[in-house]
């Protein structure tokens, strides 16, 4: 049956490519009206999603003869080149005439479709950047120009209308959905453009939020995203004098609050399920220059929980598993936690490594690149290959939870059902905190449901690379030196060490760090592991 179906995927797909270049599919996206473009919006407005270098470029300092004509661009390039973002990066004082050149050369190019500049990721970043650089791709042109400008920008979001049901990710359709309505503004097109993207974007709010605003893959980097462009569409409503639909500011309150717990109180990156570092300082103040404030009082959100005072944060990921479809980025560290002394991580995960098809985004998906518990070299989670990309096939549900936030005394208590099946056992964590002696006291629990015969456990607790770690001399403390910082850590009763390990902190590459690492075999019904990290 799996052969069949390939079968009949392959041969619909290979129907379907004949389709999308015949004149029939060209003939019916180029039915467009006859509308200029009206609203033209401030490049300004994307600066939390463009990184805008520094120095400003000429488009003379651009071959603009060899532009489209290279044929060693590698696939990054090719996407780079023909979104046009790097339009961003050009002088105003640029020549108008040049960058409208450039656009009239690609327009003749690729006036029909091909499946590689119109991919459905790229024409909607192509339309952005197009509409958004006016100053440069619009004005000061002669009426033919404009009159093919808007034909082709037109003519580009009908075949994003026709294809956004079928694309894969929920982050293009998202970025499709803002091109689509940054049209509909831009012409004053309500009836086809704007109502269709509209609708879609409060399809991609009902069926990708959960009921308290935060994104059901539990993915920050996701959140971040969405709140970026939700925050980007509202903004063009605003400047094009039309009324800000209710479910765009409904949106924007509730991942504002998501935001707000998961960044502002601790002002540092969480390594969890799919995150890494990205340094939020530009977007925060991009928030507070167009007035938005976000506040988060919750201890426990999105399957997180936050205990912070001045000096320490206690992060752990107290969530569920969510269901197979959202499932492309996350990572199975069920009660893993992090550690933030003064702004600085004594205590981290891994990170993670996005790139698909690789072993180690495979690794940094396993429990094993976080601080928890592993059991016989198994996953908390197990995943399936779907789409390039691994997603998961067996969850976990979070059993039970207890928060304890006082000013004296802290304590985090959460157990998950992810080895239950295979070694009928229940992971259990608890973690305690005395903030005035700077202790941290965790146990972390194999609750046997059935006899079992006995199977080896571990325990990592990963350092960022700049951290050191060093064993005592009697093997029974690991002293870790955090710059000005010392700590210790000790287990009873178990066997401790230290291993190297990858680290993924910084996007898509690694480096090497340590962890500590505790291992030991389970005999007893409730196996109880004791552990302390106390600063010294």
């Amino acid at each position: 049956m799996i052969y069949i179906n390939q079968f009949f995927f392959n041969t619909y797909e290979k129907i379907r490519k004949i389709y999308l270049n015949s004149k029939v599919y060209d003939s019916k996206i180029s039915k467009i009206d006859d509308k200029d473009l009206i609203y033209k919006p401030s490049p300004y407005l994307l600066s939390s999603l463009i990184k805008y270098q520094k120095k400003k470029f000429k488009i003379d300092d651009f071959s603009l003869d060899k532009i489209w004509n290279n044929d060693e661009l590698n696939w990054k390039e090719f996407k780079k080149l023909n979104s046009f973002y790097w339009f961003f990066s050009l002088d105003l004082k640029s020549s108008k005439k040049d960058c409208q050149s450039v656009i009239s050369n690609w327009i003749n190019d690729n006036y029909k479709y091909n499946f590689q500049s119109w991919n459905f990721d790229l024409i909607a970043k192509r339309i952005i950047a197009w509409l958004s650089c006016h100053n440069l791709t619009y004005e000061e042109s002669n009426q033919d120009y404009k009159d093919n400008f808007n034909k082709i920008i037109k003519k580009q979001t009908n075949h994003l209308i026709n294809e956004i049901n079928r694309s894969k990710f929920i982050d293009d359709k998202l970025i499709g959905c803002a091109a689509i309505i940054l049209v509909g503004l831009s012409y004053q097109n309500e009836k086809n453009y704007l109502s269709f993207g509209l609708n879609n974007l409060k399809k991609i709010s009902k069926f990708t939020l959960d009921n308290s605003g935060f994104p059901k893959s539990r993915n920050i980097k996701q959140l971040i995203f969405y709140l970026k462009y939700f925050i980007l569409i509202k903004e063009w409503f605003k400047e094009s004098q039309n009324i800000i639909p209710e479910h765009i500011e409904e949106a924007i309150y509730y991942l504002g609050q998501s935001y707000a717990f998961i960044w502002k109180k601790t002002v540092s990156d969480l390594f969890f399920n799919g995150n890494n570092n990205s340094n939020n300082s530009d977007f925060d103040n991009y928030l507070k220059r167009l007035g938005y404030n976000f506040k988060n009082e919750n201890h426990d959100f999105g399957g997180y929980i936050l205990l912070k005072n001045k000096k320490i944060c206690l992060a752990m990921d107290c969530g569920s598993t969510p269901s197979s479809k959202y499932t492309r980025d996350y990572q199975a560290g069920a009660l893993s936690f992090e550690i933030i002394t003064n702004g600085k991580k004594l205590i981290s995960n891994c990170g993670y490594y996005k790139k698909n098809n690789s072993k180690l985004n495979e690794f940094s998906k396993s429990t094993a690149t976080h601080n928890t518990l592993i059991i016989d070299d198994n996953s908390s989670s197990k995943f399936f290959k779907m789409n390039n990309s691994l997603s998961i096939k067996k969850g976990l549900k979070i059993i039970n939870k207890n928060i304890v936030f006082e000013k004296n005394y802290w304590k985090i208590n959460a157990s998950h059902d992810g080895y239950l099946k295979k070694y009928n056992s229940i992971h259990e964590r608890e973690i305690e905190y005395y903030p005035e002696q700077m202790i941290f006291i965790g146990i972390d629990k194999i609750i046997k449901k059935k006899s079992n015969h006995n199977y080896k456990f571990d325990i990592r607790f990963h350092v960022e690379p700049q951290v050191k770690l060093m064993k005592t001399q009697d093997n029974k403390s690991i002293l870790i030196e955090l710059e000005d910082q010392g700590w210790k850590f000790t287990c009873e009763n178990h066997h401790i060490n230290i291993d190297n390990g990858l680290y993924f902190g910084n996007k898509n590459s690694y480096t090497e760090n340590q962890n500590i690492f505790v291992t030991g075999i389970s005999n007893n019904q409730v196996e109880n592991i004791k552990w302390k990290i106390e600063r010294i």
